[in-house]
C-alpha cells in the first residue's frame, strides 16, 4: 500500500502543498473580502499541508479501514507536526505565523482542538476520497515526466524557501530592533517631560524667591542670573535629548525602510501573525506594509 517511487512521493507531495495553498487562501481570503495569497512562500505552496498529507498517508496505512483510528491518527499526527512547525519557527522568526490563542482548547496557541478535530476529518477524505484519483493520474504519468515535474518545482520550491527564510529572518531583526527603539524613544519622551517640567518648577521658585527676598536691587540681579543659570543648563540638557529623540526617529524610520517586498509580502500573506515579545513593532509593520501595497 502507497509503495511509491522517490519522485512519486516528492509530486505528491508538491500537490498537496497547493491544495492546502488553495484551501488555506480561500479561506482568509473570504474572512478578509480580498484576495491573500496565504503562506510562508510566495510560491502557491503551503509545505505544512503537503508535509501534513504525506504523514497522514504514512499514518494511515496500519490501520487502513477502520476510519474511527484513520482520523485519530491523523488528528494526532497533523497536530503534533502542526505545534513542532509553529513552535520552531516562531523561535527562528520571532512570530508566530499561526496563532490560535484566542481559539478554546489551544495550546500555547500553536494548535487548538478545532484544528486537530479538522486535521483528523481531513485525514479521512484525503485517505478516501482524495488521494485515490491523484495516485492514478500521478501514476499514469511516465517517469521521465514525474522527475522533470519534481526537478522542476523543486528548483523554485527551494530557492523561494531560501529567500522567504531570509526575509523571515530579516523581519524578526527588524522586529527585535524596532522594540528597542521603541522603548528608547519612550524613555527620551518620558526624560524630556521631566526636564521640561523640573525647569518649570525651578523658575517658579526662584521668582517667588525673589519677591520674598530681595530687599535690594544686588540680591535681586543674583537670583535672577541664577535662574538663567539654571534655564540655560536645563535647556543644553533638553537640546541633548531633543537630539537623542531624532537620532531615534531617523533609526526607526530606517528601520522601516529596511523592509524590502520580500518581508512586506510575509506581513501580507500572513494578516493573522503575531509575536508574543514584539507585539507594538510588528503592529507598526502591519501597517507599514498596508501602506507600502497602496
Amino acid at each position: 500500500m502507497y509503495v511509491y517511487t522517490w519522485y512519486h512521493w516528492l509530486l505528491f507531495f508538491f500537490i498537496y502543498c497547493f491544495i492546502g495553498w488553495v484551501i488555506e487562501s480561500t479561506y482568509v481570503s473570504v474572512r478578509s473580502l480580498h484576495f491573500v495569497n496565504r503562506g510562508f512562500l510566495r510560491l502557491p505552496l503551503l509545505p505544512l499541508y503537503g508535509s501534513g498529507a504525506i504523514l497522514m498517508l504514512f499514518l494511515s496505512i496500519p490501520v487502513k479501514g477502520n476510519l474511527i483510528l484513520v482520523f485519530l491518527s491523523g488528528m494526532m499526527g497533523a497536530s503534533v507536526l502542526e505545534y513542532l512547525t509553529g513552535y520552531i519557527m516562531e523561535r527562528l522568526f520571532k512570530m508566530k505565523y499561526w496563532d490560535y490563542s484566542n481559539n478554546p482548547f489551544n495550546i500555547n496557541g500553536y494548535v487548538c482542538l478545532g484544528t486537530s478535530i479538522a486535521w483528523g476529518f481531513l485525514t479521512i477524505l484525503l485517505t478516501e476520497v482524495v488521494h485515490r484519483p491523484l495516485e492514478w493520474m500521478v501514476l499514469q504519468l511516465s517517469e521521465i515526466t514525474c522527475i522533470l515535474l519534481v526537478a522542476g518545482i523543486g528548483i523554485l520550491f527551494i530557492y523561494d524557501t531560501i529567500q522567504s527564510t531570509k526575509a523571515a529572518l530579516d523581519l524578526g531583526k527588524v522586529l527585535e530592533s524596532l522594540t528597542k527603539i521603541r522603548a528608547e524613544l519612550e524613555e527620551v519622551q518620558v526624560q524630556m517631560s521631566l526636564l521640561k517640567a523640573e525647569t518649570a518648577q525651578k523658575v517658579s521658585e526662584l521668582k517667588s524667591e525673589t519677591i520674598q527676598k530681595a530687599a535690594n536691587v544686588k540680591e535681586e540681579t543674583m537670583v535672577k542670573l541664577t535662574s538663567l543659570k539654571t534655564e540655560t543648563t536645563n535647556a543644553i540638557r533638553e537640546s541633548a535629548l531633543a537630539e537623542r529623540l531624532q537620532s531615534l526617529t531617523e533609526k526607526r524610520e530606517k528601520l522601516n525602510g529596511r523592509l524590502t517586498f520580500y518581508p512586506k509580502g510575509l506581513l501580507r500573506r500572513n494578516p493573522s501573525a503575531s509575536s508574543r515579545l514584539f507585539g507594538e513593532a510588528l503592529r507598526e509593520l502591519k501597517e507599514n506594509a498596508r501602506k507600502f501595497k497602496k
